[in-house]
């Protein structure tokens, strides 16, 4: 288990350096000129004020220059500094940014699991009932909602009409102004983890050694925990991994419109900014977590089924 945890980290190195690769060239390369963009109508090509600004930025040296010097600062935790906030170094504008995303983020995939687990795997055992597809339909009408449209619902039930929540803000984990992000982030993702769980039980449901648990008079409580819900959550695990990723993006939203002070505003305004040293630090942060929630799942599987070693 070391040994293969061990490689999959030496391959990180190599994946973050193709990233920031991609990302630096487009940066770089790509439409729109930040030094235009931070000028504005006084942008002028041939002007000095242009050069010497191009000039502070390092845009003016070779590509390979530039990337070699972004990749050795990066290494030390040095993105350069932000060409929207000059003088702003990127890691201390993300440091506390990326925490309050995270929270939200874990917040949300909260309410996913709590929800999503237990009601997959209970109408998978209430297959040919009524309760089957009204579950499975109400979950794919609550999978089509765009988080921008459930958000202001969500506000206008809990805000607006009966007062039970904050409209915006933030103030911590254990606020009460979490509520909105994470069910409106997390009942998407509930809807999903629903029909993969009762895929999944259902699947395990029909196998032989389950069959022979029966056989051996097992109590279905015991059939249930010990044999039918470990096996089911096995490819949920690899599942998550991608789920967490799916959050970040629409977290960004939910931020923006919540007035939450996490990354979305930020890397939302650094895109329209062409904030390229920005938006290069939050590729790279989401790739190498990316990364390691999947080097997490692949542990988790033998955690939850001593059958799977890695060489």
């Amino acid at each position: 288990m070391w040994l293969y945890i061990t490689r999959r980290l030496l391959w990180l190195p190599v994946l973050l350096l193709a990233v920031s690769f991609v990302t630096f060239t487009l940066g770089r390369f790509g439409p729109g000129d930040p030094v235009q963009v931070m000028l504005g109508n006084r942008y002028d090509p041939s002007s000095e004020v242009t050069k010497n600004l191009r000039s502070q930025l390092g845009l003016d040296r070779p590509f390979a220059i530039q990337y070699a010097g972004y990749v050795w600062g990066a290494l030390k935790g040095d993105f350069g500094e932000s060409y929207r906030f000059r003088g702003r170094p990127v890691s201390d504008l993300l440091t506390a940014k990326i925490w309050v995303s995270f929270q939200v983020n874990v917040a949300a995939l909260v309410v996913s699991l709590v929800i999503g687990l237990p009601l997959g795997f209970f109408i998978a055992h209430k297959q040919g009932s009524w309760i089957d597809p009204s579950v499975v339909a109400t979950a794919l009408i609550l999978m089509s909602i765009p988080i921008m449209v459930s958000i202001p619902a969500f506000l206008w039930v809990t805000c607006l009409k009966t007062d039970l929540l904050p409209c915006s803000g933030w103030g911590g984990f254990w606020d009460v102004r979490i509520i909105t992000p994470a069910v409106t982030m997390g009942i998407p993702g509930v809807a999903g983890l629903v029909r993969l769980m009762r895929a999944s039980t259902l699947d395990v449901m029909g196998q032989d050694f389950i069959r022979t648990a029966q056989a051996k008079g097992l109590s279905a409580l015991a059939i249930d925990y010990r044999h039918i819900f470990k096996n089911a959550v096995i490819p949920i695990i690899t599942v998550l991994s991608f789920t967490l990723a799916g959050m970040l993006s629409t977290g960004f939203i939910a931020e923006r419109i919540l007035g939450i002070p996490g990354m979305g505003s930020l890397a939302i305004d650094s895109i329209f900014n062409r904030d390229y040293p920005i938006i290069m630090a939050i590729t790279l942060i989401g790739a190498t977590a990316f990364v390691l929630a999947n080097l997490l799942a692949d542990i988790a599987y033998s955690m939850v089924d001593p059958r799977i070693r890695y060489q």
